[in-house]
This record gives structure tokens, C-alpha cells and sequence, in this order.
């Protein structure tokens, strides 16, 4: 189990590899690594210099910190991220952004790759995230449970605007002025591994989800559990398929690749919010 000190220890060790001191933090889902590229000034630590941390296991997450400049803010960027799937317990898929919160990052956004839902969507679209479904979460696969610590966050966190209503009214009015299509919609978050049945992705859409996958919503959680600020960004790289007569459905290289070639919108996208945010 971890508490406070696992979360100062890793980032003593941060704050040891850079004389930046973010209050941004961003997490890049699959195949949408390559913003953390452009971050300048960089302090670059890989996931494995870092006490307690755990290793991005899966292709797409290069499991690495970059922390610089960005759009004339300074950011902490996850350049991939952890996953429940890959055997690690919620507490050490959120402990990035525990760490974070002991850092001082006070806005975090998260991107992803998804699937598409909804029935308008197609492959390459971007979405702005206004709400999410936990199935994970509410079967009680929930970074939160155990003791709480009152000095991380309240016992009961408040949900109903998980992602800043400012944030998103930001997002939308830069891509209006970038000439981009941001849909909006509810983000279904997921265990995985495995894609959806053609009946899970009905179930799904009649819930309310418009894209599903298999991250975001624990982190998203921890996040507002340090009274963080949240920004949610998906990236649609497949459409999920509800006639289980196809034969073809998505599998993780299509994922890269459409998230590969999404990533330069996406980038966009984020450093004309990061430049339009108040300063730090």
C-alpha cells in the first residue's frame, strides 16, 4: 500500500533531474506520444529512475517523464501510461498522478485513444470529454478504496464536474479557432484487455457512452481527489462494432496507427490550449 512518503520519495527524485517546477501535467495515451517531443528545455526520466514507479509494459507507452516548456507553460508529460490490464493494482495505475499532486501540478490533462461509439464518429475525429462512465470503478475497481488520507483528499470526492467546465469551454473555443472539429461526449472506461462484443458495444451506447476504452477514468479520479483541474481529450482510433455478423474488428496496431496519424491534430490542439491557459 502506498501513502504520502512513496509520493515524496518519487518526487524528491524528480525535483533532483530538473529545475523546472510544472503545475501542468499531461498524460499521452496510445501512439500519441510524439508531443512530448516538442517540450523544450527538457528533463528527460525514464519511468524506471523513478522510486516506486511502475514500467509501461505496453507498445505506444514509452514510459517516460518529460518536463519542460511547452506553449509558454511549464509541463510534466507522461509520455505513455499505466494500465490496470497489465497486472498493476489502481493504486499504482494513479501513483503518476499522486506524484504529480506532490509536485504541485494543479491542472492535469489526460488524452487517449478510444473507440468509437457513437454511430457519427469515424476514425481520426477527436472528442473533448464532458463526463465518463467507470464501469471498472463502480464494480469496485476504484483507485480510492482503503484508508483515506485527508491530507491527499476528501473520503467522498464530488464527481459532477470532473472535467473543469472552464477547461472544456476553453478546448472548444481554440478548436473553433484552429478550423477543428471537436466532438463532445461521455468516455466509457473499461478494464481490458480484450475489445468489446458487438453486445457490449450496444449495451455501451445505450447507456450514454459515445467512446470507450480502457484507461483515463482512475487517473481522473485520483486527479479530483487532490483537487486537481481536468482537461480530457480522446483521440477515436477505431470504431467500435456492433454487428456481430462483421468478421473484422480493431486490434492495437490499428490503434497506433490512427493515433499516429491523429497525433499532430491532437498536438495542436493541446499546446493552442496550453498557450490560451492563465498563466501559471
Amino acid at each position: 500500500m502506498f501513502v504520502r512518503r512513496h509520493f515524496e520519495e518519487s518526487a524528491d527524485v524528480i525535483r533532483q533531474r530538473t529545475l523546472h517546477r510544472p503545475r501542468i501535467g499531461l498524460i499521452l495515451g496510445s501512439g500519441l506520444g510524439s508531443l512530448a517531443d516538442e517540450v523544450a528545455e527538457a528533463s528527460t526520466i525514464p519511468f524506471a529512475e523513478v522510486p516506486h514507479f511502475p514500467q509501461a509494459t505496453v507498445e505506444g507507452h514509452s514510459g517516460r517523464l518529460v518536463i519542460g516548456r511547452l506553449a509558454g507553460k511549464t509541463v510534466l508529460v507522461m509520455q505513455g501510461r499505466i494500465h490496470y490490464y497489465e497486472g498493476y493494482t489502481m493504486e499504482e495505475v494513479v501513483l503518476p498522478v499522486r506524484v504529480m499532486q506532490a509536485l504541485g501540478v494543479k491542472t492535469l490533462i489526460v488524452t487517449n485513444a478510444a473507440g468509437g461509439l457513437n454511430p457519427a464518429f469515424r476514425a481520426g475525429d477527436l472528442m473533448l470529454i464532458t463526463d465518463h462512465i467507470g464501469l471498472a470503478a463502480l464494480a469496485g475497481h476504484n483507485p480510492l478504496l482503503g484508508p483515506n488520507d485527508p491530507a491527499l483528499g476528501p473520503r467522498f470526492v464530488n464527481m459532477t464536474a470532473a472535467y473543469d467546465p472552464a477547461l472544456r469551454a476553453l478546448a472548444l473555443r481554440v478548436a473553433r479557432g484552429m478550423g477543428l472539429t471537436l466532438h463532445q461526449g461521455v468516455y466509457v472506461g473499461l478494464a481490458g484487455p480484450a475489445f468489446e462484443t458487438p453486445a457490449e458495444v450496444r449495451f455501451l451506447r445505450a447507456i450514454g457512452g459515445d467512446a470507450v476504452g480502457m484507461s483515463t477514468v482512475p487517473e481522473v479520479i485520483a486527479a479530483r481527489h487532490g483537487g486537481m483541474r481536468v482537461l480530457g481529450l480522446s483521440g477515436i482510433t477505431n470504431v467500435a462494432q456492433a454487428d456481430s455478423s462483421a468478421v473484422l474488428g480493431p486490434d492495437h496496431e490499428e490503434v497506433l496507427q490512427v493515433g499516429r496519424s491523429l497525433g499532430p491534430r491532437l498536438a495542436a490542439l493541446v499546446k493552442g490550449i496550453l498557450a490560451e491557459m492563465d498563466s501559471e
